[in-house]
């Protein structure tokens, strides 16, 4: 049997976050992953970090502090995290899209996104490739990047080691005893003043287990395309959604990054689907090939918000999980966020509209 001070299950850039941020304030961790590090979601994504979340206030403020985090990012001495400034483009062919952006702006902006409404004309500046939609305007957030996901893992790791934690992979935990602090893994036992969830698609059993009712929806899997190479010429453009069918793309390379909605039972004609809607938004690019990218699980909550919280102990029992997709660009708050409920120490926004309750059920 081993000890730790906290307990940090899951491996991907949540966890490697709480776990530096942890290790950087002095406490002693130990992170534990099932596979390997950025195994789980932090391998299914397309790499973008933006902090414009519609309809989301709450992620959009966690995703801004989390952007000034990125760009401060305390990686390996000389180095810098990619982040490739590109924007992003929703695009609006409904009223009721419009409407529903304006009634959101103020808390948007309230919350520090810098967002704003455009004109079809200056649309199409920003995405050439649009095709003959019945444009009525779209939203543009200049705060939107490509970034490298595997290289926010890696540097997350990294630092988190040389502020002392301790990573352990290929270590599945197999059961909790909160009660008592104790962690069952397939090494072993590890006992904690404190353990933190953070485990993503595979949470549930484990807040469960720690008495925490909390309403996640089953793990999604999501899927990533990509096409044959783009014609010569191709322009560069912002993440790019189309509000309507949620076709979201990015260029990649000399390729385009798709993704639209989750892939269901019926995967080919998922990609059927989304093959016919790049060729009705973007015409120059029909008949362009599409490949899968990536595919991997997501955890989800019921309105799309993280769930970050804290059961006070000893043991003490706290959980960052149910990002929803917007992992990536969270990341950095829900670490620190974690690191100073543990501490007692003012997180600087209300994190109760984090926290489990009946509020959170959808």
């Amino acid at each position: 049997m081993s000890s730790t001070r906290v307990a940090v299950i899951g491996g991907g850039v949540i966890g490697l976050s709480i776990a530096f941020h942890l290790a950087e304030a002095g406490v002693e961790t130990t992170l534990l992953e099932r596979g390997a590090l950025g195994s789980g979601a932090s391998r299914a994504t397309a790499d973008v970090v933006r902090s414009y979340f519609a309809g989301n206030p709450v992620s959009s403020a966690l995703a801004v502090r989390s952007l000034e985090a990125y760009h401060d990012f305390p990686a390996r001495p000389g180095t810098d995290l990619p982040l490739r400034q590109v924007g992003y483009l929703v695009l609006f062919t409904e009223p009721e899209q419009v409407t529903a952006f304006q009634a959101d702006l103020p808390a948007q902006r309230e919350a520090g996104v810098d967002v704003g409404l455009i004109g079809a004309a200056e649309a199409r500046e920003h995405n050439p490739l649009i095709g003959d939609l019945p444009l009525l305007a779209a939203a543009y957030s200049p705060q939107a990047y490509v970034s490298d996901t595997t290289a926010i893992v890696q540097a997350y790791a990294e630092a988190a080691a040389r502020a002392g934690a301790t990573l352990q992979t290929e270590c599945p935990v197999t059961g909790l005893d909160t009660r008592a602090g104790r962690v069952f893994t397939a090494d072993g036992e590890i006992t904690a003043d404190a353990i933190v969830c953070a485990a993503g698609a595979w949470s549930a059993s484990l807040v469960r287990s720690a008495g925490v009712d909390m309403p996640f929806i089953e793990p999604i899997e999501q899927e990533l395309l990509v096409t044959d190479p783009l014609p010569p010429g191709t322009p560069d453009i912002p993440v790019t959604l189309h509000a309507a069918s949620g076709l979201l793309v990015r260029v990649r390379g000399d390729r385009l990054l798709i993704g639209m909605g989750y892939p269901g039972p019926d995967r080919e004609a998922w990609r059927r689907g989304v093959a016919a809607q790049v060729a009705v938004t973007y015409p120059s690019l029909a008949g362009l090939a599409l490949h899968p990218a990536v595919t991997g699980l997501r955890d989800a909550s019921p309105d799309r918000t993280a769930f970050i919280g804290h059961h006070p102990g000893p043991p003490a029992f706290l959980y960052a999980t149910g990002f929803s997709g917007h992992g990536l660009c969270n990341a950095p708050a829900a670490g620190e966020l974690v690191r100073d409920l543990y501490l007692d120490q003012d997180p600087g926004i209300d994190v109760t509209a984090l926290a489990v309750g009946r509020q959170r059920t959808g």
